[in-house]
């Protein structure tokens, strides 16, 4: 190989991670070449005009920013602008079909379902979680803290709460605390979600993956808060490659990775042509099942996704059955449809035994309200707006052996009848139609991610999360393990989801595998 076919580093993947490690490799002086398979950068954090002939940019896959820590940003200079939502979520009543319904926000409405004894309840067990939250979300940048470390670190923070939050959020499966702060089914289940989102468990599991899960959804910010991005995902992604080519880094796109050898040997086609380069670190932005793939090594055993995403485009908001709440407000947060703790449980049954959930569990984000931006002027004037629906415990055996075109219009089906449920009016009267006269839904499955994103299994975090600290046991002696992005070479290390802290839009996964390689 010449001097031009090696470099410090090269990244094999340009999702976001992969730019926010490219970002600061370059920045630090070291010689990068990202590699990336499609024609574009940002992997599962992209935009795109999804519809023929509709002028609105729809985040594709993912759709919410929380744990992107600004200090990223600052540091790489890249310029992102996130929207607060207005109200944090509205969910209809299915014991009413939607003719009452809980607002959470600046005038909560508990007493319209039954629940105000649980408001105090509510608000209690979400600022105990703030004390280990708070705690936390700082480490994240740092090296790796061993779980007795963590907790230490959480109780220093003096707020006599933070044993018995720890207990709750940490040691205990969170299904418990929530049932021991409120009464309320819907209240429950309004709580639960955020320990289910891409995750196939009950909130009773023993494992505790739900936890974990939840966990990561409480502490963007310290606070748990989540923003939409100014001109949407695809802006975050463009912000992270412009800081990364900015800064030097050499980004080549149409760049299929063959395989790679333990010494840091790439090779990849291009433009019909085969190329090999060599890098003295390799930082593997794909799942561990690809990783594997590329390396001729035994695939691991890896979780599979559980969820089914759906875009719509609306010609305006549907009316709703409960007449005290305005469509704008009862969409400007997440929209919970048929979440009741008792629901979720069903629903995960049912699909632990091969079946469809009915009614699906499903939640609804509508950008283009926090975000007009993402709609040309014409479209904002009439009315229009974007849904994206996230459909829960919809796990990947459900479409083994199962044709794929079927399978996705039968979850999309189920998707849209949990919809219809509590809505005043049939959702597909309000959907736009496309250029050719189709409406303006798409629906993405986990085999869906698999094909187009490498998703292994469909996995939206690359695999099991895991905790953002190491067990006490785990061995912490290199960079890459403290950080938490080692796998069994040394000369490749994890930089996307699949790291110890990955998962979400968050751009740690890159961050620690930069500090790996600066440390190094």
């Amino acid at each position: 190989m010449t001097s031009d076919d090696r470099f410090d580093v090269v990244i094999i993947g340009g999702g976001h991670n992969g730019l926010v490690a490219a970002a600061y490799l370059a920045r630090a002086g070291r010689r990068v070449r990202l590699l990336e398979r499609l024609g574009y950068v940002g992997g599962a954090a992209v935009s795109a005009h999804a519809f023929d002939g509709v002028d609105a940019r729809l985040s594709r896959y993912s759709y919410l920013v929380s744990l992107l820590p600004k200090r990223i940003l600052d540091d790489l200079g890249a310029r992102v602008r996130l929207s607060r939502r207005r109200d944090s979520s509205y969910t209809p009543d299915p014991a009413t079909a939607g003719a009452t319904g809980l607002l959470v926000g600046q005038h909560s409405t508990f007493n319209a379902v039954g629940a105000a004894a649980d408001q105090q309840g509510f608000d209690e067990f979400y600022r105990r979680c703030r004390t280990v939250t708070g705690q936390l979300w700082p480490t994240l940048t740092e090296p790796l803290r061993t779980r007795r470390a963590a907790r230490e670190h959480v109780l220093a923070g003096g707020d006599p709460n933070a044993v018995l939050a720890w207990e709750e959020m940490i040691a205990r499966p969170i299904g418990h605390a929530i049932t021991g702060a409120v009464h309320s089914d819907l209240v429950r289940g309004v709580m639960a979600t955020d320990a289910l989102i891409g995750t196939f468990a009950r909130t009773d599991d023993p494992s505790l993956a739900q936890n974990v899960c939840f966990l990561y959804h409480l502490l963007g910010g310290g606070t748990g808060d989540w923003d939409v991005p100014i001109g949407g995902m695809g802006a975050v992604s463009g912000a992270l490659a412009a800081a990364a080519s900015g800064h030097g880094a050499d980004i080549v796109t149409g760049a299929d990775v063959q395989a790679l050898t333990p010494d840091g040997e790439v090779t990849y086609h291009r433009d019909g042509s085969e190329h090999r380069i060599h890098g003295q670190t390799v930082l593997a932005n794909v799942t561990p099942t690809v990783l594997a793939r590329l390396l001729g090594e035994p695939e691991p055993t890896q979780t599979p996704g559980a969820q089914i995403k759906v875009n719509l485009m609306l010609k305006r908001l549907p009316r709703l059955r409960d007449e005290s709440v305005r469509p704008e407000q009862a969409f400007s947060g997440t929209f919970h449809i048929n979440e009741n703790l008792s629901q979720l449980d069903a629903a995960y049954d049912s699909a632990v035994g091969g079946a469809v959930p009915d009614p699906l569990p499903c939640e609804i984000y509508c950008h283009s309200l926090s975000d007009p931006t993402i709609l040309s002027d014409e479209l904002s004037r009439s009315g229009a707006q974007t849904l994206t629906v996230f459909g829960l415990h919809t796990p990947h055996h459900l479409l083994a052996g199962a044709d794929p075109d079927d399978m996705r219009a039968r979850l999309t089906d189920a998707v849209l009848a949990s919809l219809d449920s509590v809505l005043a009016e049939p959702i597909r009267d309000v959907v736009m139609i496309d250029a050719h006269g189709k409406p303006c839904i798409e629906a993405k499955t986990t085999a869906d991610l698999e094909d187009a994103l490498g998703m292994t299994a469909g996995n939206i975090f690359h695999g099991a999360l895991r905790w953002p600290f190491a067990e006490d046991d785990e061995p912490l002696e290199t960079p890459a393990q403290r950080w938490g992005v080692a796998t069994p070479h040394d000369r490749i290390m994890l930089c996307g989801s699949a790291s110890h802290r990955g998962g979400a839009v968050s751009g740690i996964g890159g961050h620690s595998a930069a500090m790996a390689v600066l440390e190094g």
